[in-house]
């Protein structure tokens, strides 16, 4: 029998070395004025890397700003941030350009993530299709996000999710790209999704 000291003699308990937080990769995706700046925005523990560029008269002929006109910058490349869940794990969040031009980065940007979130706007429903075509045909586990525009959500769920042909595993939520606890509760919806379908697989 190992004897251990007691704390009057001077000696401390030993404490295991803390490991650092798991990372996961997460994409935020969607069309064209969504939120996924704003959300990434919202929930990032660090200043998030931003690549926007001013909307030129060109751009803005290409891009439809009819229900964004306030909109000035547009996502170029991507949004970068961070947010550690508890000590076990940190997300690294890459949101993705939501034009059509700049779809030749997803490839880039979804490799290695775990799963997606797809922020959808339901005044341009149009817009998210391509969003969740890729996710599906990539096979990568994704949630979608219909983001509260003014607090409002102008159709029922049931409604976006047939017109967006989504299945019924895949959640579909509505959020507030604005707020913090939000965004987190969606992306914790994502890491449910993911987890699920890794658990699935290792039964298997």
């Amino acid at each position: 029998m190992v004897s251990v000291p007691s704390p009057s003699h001077g000696a401390h308990s030993a404490t295991p070395a803390e490991q650092p937080p798991t990372p996961v990769k997460l994409v935020i995706a969607g069309g064209f004025g969504v939120g996924k700046t704003t959300a990434v925005g919202s929930i990032s523990d660090i200043r998030p890397l931003t690549t926007e560029a001013a909307i030129t008269e060109v751009a803005a002929g290409v891009d439809d700003l009819t229900h964004t006109p306030g909109k000035s910058t547009t996502t170029v490349a991507m949004d970068f941030g961070c947010l550690t869940i508890d000590p076990t794990l940190k997300l690294y969040l890459f949101g993705t350009p939501g034009q059509d031009r700049f779809g030749f980065m997803w490839d880039d940007l979804v490799e290695g993530a775990l799963g997606g979130l797809v922020i959808v706007d339901t005044r341009r429903l149009d817009d998210c299709y391509a969003a969740v075509d890729y996710f599906e045909h990539k096979n990568i586990p994704f949630a979608v996000a219909v983001n509260a525009f003014d607090g409002e959500v102008g159709d029922d769920l049931d409604e976006v999710r047939w017109t967006l042909d989504i299945s019924e595993h895949v959640p579909l939520i509505v959020f507030d790209a604005r707020r913090t606890g939000s965004v987190r509760d969606a992306l914790l919806v994502v890491l449910d999704v993911a987890l699920s379908r890794a658990e699935a697989a290792a039964a298997t």
